[in-house]
């Protein structure tokens, strides 16, 4: 029975390719004439053609998919481009009447010294160990000084001879006035002018002899009361009222007398009643804190409670290396709570009467000065000039340019300009954030 087209096809399809392979082989081995099947060209024919439907079919496909993505992309940025952006803002409101700012602060003595010795000589002993409190005019240590008071007994010595050489010059003087006055009350003719006059000059003499020996009493006299005044200087003594907070020296040690480089100092004291407390404030705050009378609180962790006090006195003059002036704080310590080089915080408050205080995100720098992005009731976005007052890092406070009840716009795209219509987040209500008033 006859088989019908569409099958023999297909059972013709794998002989004639059979029949192919077996005439290129024969070709191979040096036949001369291929044979194919009657039906062979029609088949690859039919197998090119649907190779290249599937292709073109691919390709279509492809090519529909990226154009629609191209086309549904530009769809959504138009519409992007077309809605306003949405901005995040915080509303300005009145704060409190002050501000508290603390900043660090240091205790130091209100006298601190070292005490060097001013005779050299050998320890002998001393009587004050750090931590002593001792009072004005206390010894402190001893030195020996052998060259000094073997100094001290020649000078005593030579003031000695210098008094009874003037015992001899006064007796040489009194004979010499006697003489002369022997010789110029004696009658004329009997001695002559010349020797007159020669006794009057042995007078004189005498008496300029007097004034020379009493003039080296005077230096000998000098001379020992000044190395009496380094005799004293063996007792080292406390120049005030403080405590000793360091000592340098032992028995037996050569000290050195002044402050060179060579001397080693004996000891360090400072007197810690009252304190100084220095604190290095910002020139933002001069307007506030640059006059004294200005009432601080003094904080430490070594403090059962803050210690309130008043500025005592200020630098007047700002360090321009630190931008900062100095602040100092007289404070009583009776107990000797606090101790000179403690880390303490100080309090001030300033006051909140001119500014207002916003976010550091609210400034905007595009025309060489800061602004701020002023959101109206119809959501345009208007920038003006500000000017800073204070500027706390997180927070700035603004002079003018702002008042309170306007909206601002925090983190302000570059993409937005003056005179934008910007969509209002509805979170960002949650998030408003209220300025307070700064001096």
């Amino acid at each position: 029975m006859p088989l019908p087209d569409e099958p023999r096809r297909a059972v013709e399809a794998p002989t004639a390719l059979r029949e192919l392979e077996h005439n290129v082989d024969t070709g191979s081995s040096g036949a001369s004439t291929t044979e194919y099947s009657p039906g062979t060209g029609a088949q690859l024919k039919r197998l090119v053609v649907g190779f290249v439907v599937v292709l073109a079919v691919a390709f279509l496909i492809s090519f529909l998919v990226r154009w629609y993505g191209a086309h549904r992309l530009a769809s959504e940025t138009s519409a992007l481009a077309g809605e306003a952006p949405p901005v995040d803002v915080m509303t300005v409101r009145g704060g409190a009447a002050g501000r508290p700012l603390t900043l660090p602060g240091e205790t130091a003595a209100w006298y601190e010294s070292l005490i060097y010795a001013r005779v050299s000589g050998y320890v002998a002993t001393w009587s004050a160990d750090i931590g002593d409190h001792v009072a004005a005019g206390q010894v402190l240590a001893t030195i020996d000084t052998p060259e000094l008071d073997a100094d001290f007994v020649a000078a005593k010595a030579k003031l000695t001879a210098a008094q009874a050489q003037v015992k001899v010059k006064e007796a040489e003087a009194e004979f010499a006035a006697s003489t002369y006055a022997r010789w110029r009350d004696s009658p004329k003719g009997v001695v002559s002018e010349q020797e007159r006059e020669d006794k009057k000059a042995g007078q004189a003499s005498s008496a300029a002899a007097l004034n020379v020996a009493r003039a080296q009493v005077s230096l000998a006299q000098a001379d020992v009361e000044h190395l009496a005044a380094f005799e004293q200087f063996k007792r080292v003594t406390a120049p005030y009222a403080g405590t000793i907070t360091e000592r340098r020296i032992d028995i037996g040690n050569l000290v050195n007398a002044g402050s060179s480089s060579t001397s080693t100092p004996l000891y360090r004291m400072a007197q810690d009643d009252p304190l100084r407390v220095f604190v290095a404030v910002p020139q933002s705050a001069s307007s506030d804190l640059m006059k004294d009378g200005v009432p601080v609180q003094i904080t430490s962790n070594a403090l059962a409670k803050p210690i309130t006090a008043t500025i005592t006195r200020t630098s007047s003059a700002v360090d321009p290396q630190a931008r900062t002036f100095r602040v100092e704080i007289d404070v009583p310590n009776p107990v000797n709570t606090l101790v000179p080089g403690m880390y303490v915080e100080v309090g001030f408050v300033l006051d909140n009467s001119a500014l207002l205080q916003v976010p550091a995100a609210a400034l905007v720098f595009r025309s060489g000065h800061p602004q701020v992005a002023v959101v109206n009731n119809g959501d345009i976005v208007h920038l003006h000039d500000v000017t800073i007052g204070r500027d706390d890092g997180n927070t700035v406070e603004l002079q003018s340019g702002v008042t309170e009840g306007e909206h601002l716009v925090l983190n302000l795209s570059s993409g937005v300009v003056d005179g934008q219509r910007v969509q209002v987040r509805q979170e960002g209500a949650a998030r408003t954030i209220a300025a307070a008033r700064v001096p």
